[in-house]
């Protein structure tokens, strides 16, 4: 299972709404992300089949936390592509003390930024004159949708995996070769140990907590135990180097 996050804006709802509404993109389409993948539209059409009418009853978490039910803060009314991405309109739950808190963040601008959490079903390397190489990431399996803090740390580690891929670019071959050995063994070694996972954090304070952001980052280095995808990405990262 992987993540993207995205700084879309976060709008709550308006006087006609109900209280704890809020509207955002938990994705965006046909922009080169960190990881050099690119998602088209169409990707969510099929998963957001299998949830309700319009997409509705998609769960929504704080940052993830999946393993603990009182991070499950609410839930989609609708989630829908449109020629930005996938929009979703979110019921926060107001009686989950974090669910009243996140609605707090957002209507002070505390917050900005959703993310989901997602299985790749299906994608292409592809090419253009605007983006290089690139991952086209076809058809999504969407599992939740998340509202996550903008900070420093985050922007730190996605350029912390953007240079170990650069890496990966320069110098001699025999470098290359030796450094995408091992991003592979890094991946075989997930899939031999998947038990091993990342213990969660229990944080405390008024505020809902955040998972340790560099394991998130380390795990979809290696795909998130994907590996015909971190093959993908290592061949997509040998064709630049080659230009």
């Amino acid at each position: 299972m992987k993540t993207k996050n995205i700084t879309v804006g976060l709008k709550a709802a308006g006087d006609d709404q109900p209280e704890g509404r809020f509207t955002g993109y938990a994705s965006v389409f046909g922009n080169k992300d960190s990881y050099g993948d690119v998602i088209v539209r169409g990707a969510f059409a099929e998963s957001l089949q299998t949830y309700g009418a319009n997409g509705a009853g998609i769960p929504c978490y704080w940052a993830h936390q999946m393993s603990d039910p009182l991070m499950n803060i609410g839930q989609t009314v609708e989630a829908r592509e449109d020629d930005h991405g996938l929009k979703v309109d979110v019921q926060l739950d107001l009686d989950n003390p974090n669910g009243a808190y996140t609605h707090k963040l957002i209507q002070e601008g505390r917050v900005n930024q959703m993310s989901f959490a997602f299985d790749v079903e299906d994608y292409a390397i592809a090419e253009s004159e605007e983006h290089g190489h690139y991952l086209e990431l076809r058809k999504l399996k969407i599992h939740e949708v998340s509202v996550v803090q903008v900070g420093a740390n985050q922007a730190t580690e996605l350029l912390d995996v953007k240079d170990r891929l650069t890496r990966l670019k320069v110098g001699d071959g025999e470098a290359q070769l030796r450094q995408a050995a091992s991003l592979i063994e890094d991946v075989l070694s997930s899939l031999d140990h998947p038990e091993e996972k990342s213990e969660d954090l229990q944080d405390s304070g008024d505020e809902p907590g955040i998972p340790d952001q560099p394991d998130v980052v380390q795990d979809q280095a290696k795909s998130g135990g994907q590996p015909d995808l971190a093959l993908a990405r290592i061949e997509m990262i040998a064709l630049e180097g080659a230009l």
